[in-house]
Order: structure tokens, then C-alpha cells, then sequence
């Protein structure tokens, strides 16, 4: 379609910007509008309809089209995954959080690297049907990816019907925490989860638009083939699918969460400047900056469960994708200018940059994390031993909350057949002596002195 790299990048910055508010409200939404369910349901249908918008710009050349779609596609796109994160920490709690975040980013790992890999080869094939290359053809390939949002969105109906019939059985309550949720409760996050978000935020940006423009550095720079490149390209998907519920696994075993983010944070450091400097087999680099990727997402997005209440989790992770796209938006803009005008060496050492800003942050909370006696770098004995205190504690109140009550009940009067009777007739509407009254009150009075 003739573009350049700016506007092939402002693709990315057009799914990030509806989510830079939207992530935020989604999850206010979620938590106390639309609750889990409803919402799940509702942003899966923005993802089609965004899916089918940004293939009919494709199939008509129209690249405003194409930009639309990707907007109402981001509408739902983040949000979903807000809700899918609150649908997480609904269903699993404490340690079993990071092996269940590992196991989401597999699917979604394995979903990334089948497309990288699939639609050229779909692409080809629609080609050979249609006997040219151009728009139509890309357009009815985008078509056919689509079918996987109406996969997501069937998922996402099922799901509600499951999480609705378990409500019924195990009398759980979705979404709905008894608390009034406030959008200045932003204002009461602590420095440590502003740290956690300055993490996920430089992190990323590292990391994704990277991937975007990665097939053309290879070809460029270690003049790979096309197929060569796509390949080397995904290795970060594949190694994340398998290793995530790994690593997920580890960090519910071990704990110590900051430790695990801070040699992924350097691990991706080491990464970029193999690939800005050297001409070493980019594999190297490559799967380096895969089980990084994998490591740091099982440890950091559990993080957020550790430092806010439980009423606000929605909100959190809400707010957490909204500045995540925020940077994205920005960072694409900023990638696909300065290899328009710098090349690639320049955007690499901006990489480089930002993982130096996600390291100082990293460094940062663990020192905030240790001067407050948080919990975030705790071992996993530590944090089960004083969770089991916790319940004990928790048990002990609420026998003593029954004892208290039985004890109350026992000290009222029982009533006898006289003020039965009394106050059958009352509730019947009749009309009572007066005397009635004053010796129903003797009476009861009496029984009180035996």
C-alpha cells in the first residue's frame, strides 16, 4: 500500500491511544458497572468489529479505514485483557498468581507466533487464488484472521456462563466487593505500585515496537531472507509460549518477585546491546530477549494484587494498561521517525535507553519495598507461613463474633404462651388493652429476674 515506516508504526499508535483512558475506565466499568461477565462479553464484540473495519480498509485501499479500525479494535483490545487479568485474580489467589499469569501470556504467546508465521503463508495462498498481489488480497487475508475474534468472543460468552453457574454453586460473589470505588482512588496508589507501572511501561516499550520493526532490521543488518527474519522475529512468542507457565511455576515456588524482574530487566538490557553493537548470531540476543520476556511478565503483573486492596484490582490493572499504551503510542510514533531519519543503530540504543529506565526503577523499588517492610520481595514460605496466621486470625475473630452472639441471644427474655398469643393478634391488626401491655412488659420482666 506504499506506506512509510511512521505510518506503518502509527498502525500500533492507533490501538494504543483509545486505551491510554479507556484501559482505566474498563476497569472502573468492570468493577462497578458492568461487572466481569457483562464486560468480557462487550469488549470481545469491539475486538470483531474492529477486526472486520481495519480488513475492509485493506480490501478498499483505504488506509483512514485501516487506521479506524485499529482504533475501535484497541477500544476492546486492552480492556479484554483487564478483564481477563480481574477474571484471574478472582479465580486464583497468593502464590498461585504468577503460574496463572505465566499460563495467560502462553496463549497469548502462542496466538502472536501463529500469526507472525500463518498469515504470510495465507497471504500467499490468497495470492495464488486471486492470481495477483494488491489490496483485495491483503484485505480478505485480514478477513480470514478475523475468524480468531469470533473465536475470542465465544470464549468470552462461554466463560460468562460458567463463572455464572459457579455463582450459583459455590455462592461466589462476581463483582461485587460491597465498596464504592472512587476514580480519585488513583491519588492513594503507592510508590511502590508507581514504580511497578514505570517498570511495565519502559519495559515494553522495548520490547514490542521492537518486534514490529524487527523483520526489516534482520534483513537490513544480518541481510537474512524474508522467511529467515520472520522466524528469528517470533522466537521471543515461542519461547514465551512454553516458557511462561514455567517460569510462572518457579516464582510461585520461590517468591521473591523484584529479584526475578531485575534479572529480566538486564537479561533484555544485555539483549539490545548485542544487537545495536555486535554482529554476533542474533539468535543469541533473540532468545535471550525471549525468556527474559517470559520471566519478567510471570513476576511483575502478580506485583499488583501484593500492593493495592483487592476491591481496587480492577482499576490498577486498568490504569496499568493505560499508561502502558500511553508509552507505546508515544514510543511507535517516536521508532518509526527515528528509523525514517537515524536508522537502526539510533533506535537501538533508544531501546537500550528505556530498559536503563526500567532498570533504575527496578532498583528503586526494591530499596521503597524494604524501607516500608512490604511483601513484594518475600520468599514463598514467608509469604504462605503468614498467610496461614492470617486465616487463623480471621477464624478466631469470627468465633469469637458467634460466641458473642449466642451469648446475647440467651440473655432475652423467652417468650411464654400469653405474649405469643399477644403478638400474633397484633400482627393481625387487632386492638389491644392496654393492661395487655403493662402486663406483657411485668411478665417478661419476670421472666428476666428467674
Amino acid at each position: 500500500m506504499k506506506v512509510n515506516t511512521a505510518q506503518f508504526m502509527a498502525l500500533y499508535a492507533w490501538y494504543s491511544w483509545p486505551n491510554v483512558v479507556l484501559c482505566f475506565f474498563g476497569g472502573f466499568l468492570i468493577d462497578r458497572v458492568f461487572g466481569i461477565r457483562l464486560g468480557t462479553i462487550i469488549f470481545s464484540i469491539f475486538v470483531c468489529v474492529g477486526q472486520v473495519i481495519f480488513a475492509l480498509g485493506a480490501l478498499l485501499n483505504t488506509f483512514w479505514l485501516m487506521d479506524m479500525g485499529r482504533f475501535i479494535f484497541g477500544i476492546g483490545g486492552e480492556s479484554l485483557a483487564v478483564a481477563q487479568n480481574t477474571y484471574a485474580v478472582s479465580w486464583f489467589k497468593g502464590k498461585e498468581l504468577n503460574l496463572v499469569f505465566g499460563l495467560q501470556l502462553s496463549m497469548a504467546r502462542i496466538g502472536s507466533t501463529v500469526n507472525m508465521n500463518i498469515m504470510g503463508w495465507i497471504y500467499s495462498r490468497v495470492r495464488d487464488l486471486l492470481g495477483y498481489a494488491g489490496p483485495s488480497t491483503l484485505g480478505l487475508t485480514l478477513m480470514i484472521g478475523g475468524i480468531t475474534c469470533l473465536f475470542s468472543l465465544t470464549c468470552a460468552l462461554i466463560l460468562a456462563y460458567l463463572d455464572k453457574r459457579a455463582e450459583k454453586l459455590l455462592s461466589k460473589e462476581q463483582g461485587k466487593t460491597g465498596e464504592v470505588i472512587k476514580l480519585t482512588d488513583v491519588k492513594d496508589f503507592s510508590l511502590s505500585l508507581w514504580l511497578i507501572f514505570v517498570i511495565c511501561v519502559c519495559y515494553y516499550a522495548a520490547v514490542f515496537p521492537f518486534i514490529g520493526l524487527g523483520k526489516v532490521f534482520f534483513i537490513e543488518k544480518f541481510k537474512f531472507s524474508s522467511e529467515e527474519a520472520s522466524a528469528i522475529n517470533s522466537i521471543v512468542y515461542i519461547i514465551s509460549a512454553p516458557m511462561s507457565p514455567v517460569f510462572g511455576l518457579l516464582v510461585d515456588k520461590l517468591g521473591k518477585n523484584i529479584i526475578w524482574v531485575l534479572c529480566a530487566v538486564v537479561t533484555t538490557l544485555a539483549s539490545h546491546i548485542m544487537l545495536a553493537f555486535t554482529f554476533w548470531n542474533p539468535w543469541i540476543a533473540m532468545c535471550l530477549l525471549g525468556v527474559a520476556y517470559s520471566l519478567l511478565a510471570c513476576a511483575l503483573w502478580p506485583m499488583v494484587a501484593f500492593v493495592v486492596p483487592e476491591h481496587q484490582l480492577g482499576t490498577a490493572y486498568g490504569f496499568m494498561q493505560s499508561i502502558q499504551n500511553l508509552g507505546l503510542a508515544i514510543i511507535a510514533i517516536a521508532a518509526g521517525m527515528i528509523l525514517d531519519t537515524r536508522g537502526y543503530l539510533f533506535l537501538e540504543v533508544f531501546f537500550s535507553a528505556c530498559v536503563c529506565l526500567s532498570l533504575i526503577a527496578v532498583v528503586m523499588l526494591y530499596f521503597v519495598n524494604h524501607l516500608t517492610g512490604g511483601d513484594l520481595n518475600w520468599s514463598a514460605k514467608k509469604r504462605e507461613k503468614l498467610e496461614k496466621v492470617a486465616a487463623t486470625e480471621a477464624e478466631e475473630q469470627e468465633r469469637l463474633r458467634r460466641q458473642n452472639e449466642d451469648d446475647l441471644a440467651k440473655l432475652q427474655p423467652k417468650a411464654d404462651d400469653f405474649s405469643l398469643r399477644n403478638k400474633y393478634l397484633s400482627k393481625l391488626g387487632a386492638q389491644l388493652p392496654d393492661n395487655y401491655s403493662s402486663c406483657l412488659s411485668t411478665m417478661l420482666h419476670r421472666s428476666v429476674l428467674k
